[in-house]
């Protein structure tokens, strides 16, 4: 496809999510009344972004904001990884403690590189990927940053590196067109690739080269390749850490396409994916931790969702994102991770 064409196909993925958008901040006039749970949706889904802030404010008083805000929200974990309590044995065993444990590590036969396990959470399709080789799992990224251009869909992105199963991964500067200007730190095989040594990010969520999920709080890029992180990007909040699920309270972000990435303390990584349309349905952010926890994560984090929502495994689109992205096989991102043998 040459850069013209390109360009026009992304213009038009762009206006679709900038109507969904628009239909779902105007859809106000319906959260007044009995409708608590639209308006609570409604604010807090505003207030979690820099630039809809403003709209929660059009429609509601600031005394009403914020007391939707003070029963809707969580309370960052602020810790770091303890790599120690990671052993890499992800081996399949003669006994399990419970179903999940021996749904995730019983191998489909001929692979044992990673499984499956198809899922429902909150009544939408989910897709929790088991890898048993985590020190496979490598950062992925579009070809430059900050050219001009959209990032990649992150099915290219997984087939340039060679990669057998793929997600998204973190955010980008987007004012409703998108960008391939990451945010936060981006590291990869060792080297920054995007900021500086002493660009600080709230919440870096790497791998170190042998394969152990290091999610670091209040940290820099070079305190992350000091504590030996290879592959990182930012993004989050934190799910769980050193076995610690986030506190919440009430339902501050909804429900939602979502992705997260765990690993278990034996060291299965773990993908999760699930589907739904923006502001409609998908996974509530306990949904995420609930069903993270059931298999076994030690520690977890939440990356990019909504539109952004892709699983590639095999070159294909495997998961059913938002259906303005799916129209373009899935949106244009700039990271993610891909288990790449």
């Amino acid at each position: 496809m040459n850069k013209r064409k390109r360009k026009k196909k992304i213009y038009k993925s762009t206006i679709i999510f900038i109507v969904l958008d628009i239909l779902a901040f105007t859809g106000f006039f319906i959260t007044y009344g009995p409708f608590s749970y639209l308006r609570n949706l409604y604010v807090t889904t505003a207030m979690k972004t820099m630039h809809h802030q403003y709209l929660a404010y059009v429609f509601y008083s600031e005394e009403m904001v914020e007391n939707i805000m003070s029963k809707n929200y969580f309370v960052p974990i602020g810790e770091d990884v303890n790599l120690d309590d990671i052993t890499i044995d992800t081996a399949e065993q003669s006994n399990y403690k419970d179903d999940y444990e021996k749904e995730l590590l019983t191998r489909d036969p001929g692979n044992d590189l990673y499984k499956v396990i198809n899922l429902k959470i909150g009544g939408s399709d989910a897709y929790l990927v088991a890898i048993y080789k985590p020190d496979k799992v490598k950062l992925i990224s579009t070809k430059n940053f900050n050219v001009g251009g959209y990032g990649e869909r992150v099915s290219t992105m997984c087939d340039r590196y060679g990669g057998v199963v793929c997600i998204n991964g973190g955010g980008f500067a987007d004012y409703g067109m998108g960008s391939d200007i990451p945010t936060g730190i981006v590291i990869e095989d060792g080297k920054i690739t995007w900021g500086s040594e002493d660009t600080i990010s709230n919440e870096l969520i790497g791998i170190t080269a042998d394969g152990k999920l290091k999610l670091m709080s209040n940290t820099t890029a070079k305190a992350a390749l000091d504590a030996g992180v290879t592959e990182a990007l930012e993004f989050g909040p934190f799910l769980i850490v050193n076995g610690k699920p986030l506190e919440i309270v009430g339902d501050p972000w909804g429900k939602a396409p979502r992705v997260a990435i765990a690993q278990t303390k034996k060291g299965v990584m773990m993908f999760l994916v699930v589907d739904g349309e923006n502001y409609i349905n998908g996974a509530s952010l306990k949904e995420m931790v609930d069903t993270l926890i059931k298999y076994g994560a030690y520690n977890a984090a939440n990356l990019d969702g909504g539109q952004s929502s892709s699983l590639v495994i095999n070159g294909k689109l495997f998961n059913n994102p938002p259906s303005a992205a799916k129209a373009q096989g899935g949106r244009y991102v700039v990271t993610g991770f891909g288990l790449i043998p």
